[in-house]
């Protein structure tokens, strides 16, 4: 059974930093696209980040700059380092993986074969 489990959420002020992980036991895991998602509420889940087997990473233009998605496959985990947090990004957070081929902000859609149950960041102000 496919398994993707997030840790790392929590409550901070804006401008501070978090770290989100997502361990995974799809495999083989280094040849899946991984994939960051949050919903706030009342809004529709967007696409925050994702990175490809070979490395290439791709940010909604809302997180650029601040945000860091990146992948150990020794440990079949991703991460998602978020800096410089804003109440905006007060969201549940996703981590979904899909085997199927993306590209760019074509990997925002939701067809992911595999979510996690979410972790909750809370941003206060």
């Amino acid at each position: 059974q496919v398994q993707l489990e997030e840790s790392g959420g929590g409550l901070v002020q804006a401008g501070d930093s978090l770290r989100l992980s997502c361990a995974a036991s799809i495999r083989p895991f280094s040849r899946f696209f991984m994939g960051w998602f949050r919903q706030a509420p009342g809004k529709e889940r967007e696409g925050v980040a994702v990175i490809t087997p070979g490395g290439i990473t791709t940010y909604a233009d809302s997180v650029k700059g601040r945000f860091t998605i990146s992948g150990d496959n020794a440990k079949n985990t991703v991460y998602l380092q978020m800096n410089s947090l804003k109440p905006d990004d007060t969201a549940v957070y996703y981590c979904a993986a899909r085997s199927r081929y993306c590209s760019g902000y074509g990997c925002f859609r939701n067809d992911y074969d595999y979510w996690g149950q979410g972790t909750q960041v809370t941003v206060s102000s």
